[in-house]
């Protein structure tokens, strides 16, 4: 009797399964299941803390000068996808993976966080790609051009003077 009971219900649930009214809530489900915004909810009972907050706004200080200012403050610093613990893209991995065989500190900045900054450090080196390695204040180049510096010796004489960050 069980067997019989559940042979209907399969054959019930697979006939509605087939039928448009039923596929297309599913369909719809599965498409909007999840929703992200990018606006700022104006609900007045949405407090302060969590509202995103800026803060380049109203400070005066431009994107342009973040990039000047990290270039110029950091001996190795990599504009990347992701962060040095979590790159987000193989080449960022990869420039990470040669920058840390010299154990020189490495600064970086997750350029997927903010499609502004990663315009600015494009218009700042005037490169398209990422990720963007730039050591004691000069643009080297990407992950290739750090592989192949790496291969040759160059990229240890241009990093011989900076301090481990041990």
């Amino acid at each position: 009797m069980a067997a019989s009971l559940s042979s209907i219900l399969f054959k019930g649930l697979a006939s509605r399964s087939r039928s448009p009214s039923l596929a297309t809530p599913c369909f719809q489900l599965s498409n909007y299941g999840m929703r992200y915004f990018t606006t700022v909810s104006n609900d007045p009972d949405t407090h302060d803390d969590f509202k995103p907050a800026n803060k380049l706004e109203n400070s005066g200080i431009s994107l342009a000068d973040v990039v000047e200012k990290d270039v110029k403050e950091n001996p190795v610093m990599l504009y990347m996808k992701g962060v040095p613990d979590f790159p987000q893209c193989g080449f960022s991995s990869l420039a990470v993976r040669v920058l840390k065989q010299y154990d020189v500190p490495i600064s970086a900045r997750n350029i997927l966080e903010d499609p502004e900054l990663k315009s600015a450090v494009k218009a700042f080196s005037h490169w398209p790609t990422f990720p963007q390695v730039f050591i004691k204040g000069e643009f080297i180049g990407g992950s290739d051009i750090i592989l192949n510096m790496h291969q040759n010796g160059e990229l240890k004489e241009k990093l011989k003077d900076i301090t481990s960050k041990k």
